[in-house]
């Protein structure tokens, strides 16, 4: 009876740290679309609410799930402690929320260099910027669609299938 209880839970835990390992593939995907949606309403602030940035930002955090909502967040609170501009505090923001997104390196880049742009130009010349950074941000949203439904399903199997490997080799 000990040794069936110690087997169901190896099993548990392996399939469980399976689970855990491919919720970053589950993850990236839903958190670029989130990017997505963000940024196309703060398109919609910007051109046709004339909204400040600031408030934008606020509106779009409430509207959004984490952790891409304390991105806009942290980037809305900056811009009223009156930081130095939007393009340093958009970067302070991504640096402070970047650790606990599911994202790579390309998607950082891309945010990264749209930050580059707020608020340094009209209105037109924002909209482009936003349309350039969902076009990059669509490109990597495929990517991480593909990676995840190439990984997740195996990561989770083989949590599963180690844990019976352990099992057989223990009994």
């Amino acid at each position: 009876m000990l040794k069936l209880l110690g087997a169901v839970l190896i099993l548990a835990a392996t399939t469980w740290t399976g689970i855990e390992a491919a919720k970053v593939y589950t993850e990236r995907p839903r958190q670029i679309r989130q990017l997505r949606a963000a940024l196309q309403s703060l398109e919609a602030e910007i051109m046709y609410g004339h909204t400040p940035l600031h408030t934008a930002s606020q509106q779009i955090a409430k509207q959004l799930a984490k952790p891409v909502s304390c991105l806009f967040d942290s980037f809305s609170k900056q811009l009223d402690r009156g930081s130095d501009s939007a393009k340093t505090a958009w970067e302070q923001s991504l640096k402070k929320v970047w650790n606990t997104m599911s994202m790579k390196k390309s998607e950082y880049d891309v945010l990264k260099q749209f930050g580059e742009t707020l608020g340094l130009h009209d209105r037109v010349s924002q909209q482009k910027h936003i349309k350039l950074a969902l076009n990059h941000l669509e490109a990597a949203e495929t990517d991480a669609e593909r990676a995840q439904a190439k990984n997740e399903k195996m990561l989770k199997s083989l949590g599963f299938l180690a844990g019976l490997l352990l099992i057989l080799l223990l009994m």
